[in-house]
């Protein structure tokens, strides 16, 4: 059988631990091509560039079939990979390794989900990876094992048109994750703050601050499947109409 065609991503940059990780781990399983940020682009969410120009360019990394850096966005580097790079569509678009959460709300700020999102947007069957630990020196091999099975069965059990995995792996040794449970997204949020500083000249400037405020105890929610320390799988789909809302709204909305 064909070894299947693998495009990888991420949001923290071609070199980073985590994706060099994911390379390796794909590896064992397909073709792989990267197209990935050449610098961190943590945060980004679903931007895309429009007002600059982009560009790519073929890097001699150890690993992947072929690696290419490139200078916009994660979502950006699945549109290029799709429309200008990749030799076929892919199987399967796996982002990640990313170097912290993205559970629960985090979903929505994270350049990692989008470029899952932005595939699924194309009918491309995709899984964002995210480790729980933000060191540059997280230990991505605990859950090596969990990884490959994860996308093994997502390659082999094909996923509804548009919904996507959002895999949060808890930071725990291998012995000491629990297994794999499918959730949804927590009710969760961040807590903001900007703290106020002035530099030299007088002018005042912010850094954004806060804290993570988990309002969810739900036994299927993810934040608690990663609390337990279990791996989360939410599957996630790019289309936020609230259906459950329309009827309501239509009564609303008689003229």
């Amino acid at each position: 059988m064909e070894r299947p065609f693998i495009l990888v991503t991420n949001d923290d940059g071609v070199t980073a631990p985590g994706i060099r990780k994911l390379v390796e781990i794909m590896n064992e399983i397909g073709e792989v091509y990267v197209v990935a940020p050449d610098s961190p682009q943590s945060g980004q969410g679903h931007a895309v560039t429009i007002n600059a120009t982009l560009r790519y360019e073929e890097l001699q990394l150890p690993g992947a079939q072929k690696d290419f850096s490139c200078s916009g966005t994660p979502v950006d580097c699945v549109k290029m990979a799709l429309g200008r790079i990749l030799p076929k569509r892919p199987d399967v678009v796996v982002s990640g390794i990313n170097h912290g959460a993205n559970s629960s709300i985090n979903v929505i700020y994270s350049g990692t989900m989008s470029a899952a999102v932005e595939a699924g947007v194309e009918g491309i069957p995709a899984i964002g990876f995210s480790l729980l630990d933000f060191s540059y020196e997280a230990d991505f091999d605990a859950a090596r094992e969990y990884i490959k099975s994860i996308t093994l069965k997502a390659l082999e059990n094909p996923m509804p048109r548009g919904v996507v995995l959002n895999v949060n792996i808890p930071k725990l040794k291998t012995e000491e994750i629990k297994g794999v449970r499918v959730c949804r997204q927590a009710n969760a949020k961040w807590e903001e703050s900007f703290v106020e500083r002035e530099n030299p000249h007088g002018q005042k400037y912010y850094w954004l601050s806060g804290y993570f405020n988990n309002m969810d105890e739900g036994e299927d929610a993810d934040e608690t499947a990663l609390a337990e320390g279990y791996i989360s799988v939410v599957p996630v789909k790019f289309d936020l109409t609230a259906y459950e809302y329309m009827k309501q709204l239509e009564e609303v909305m008689k003229f």
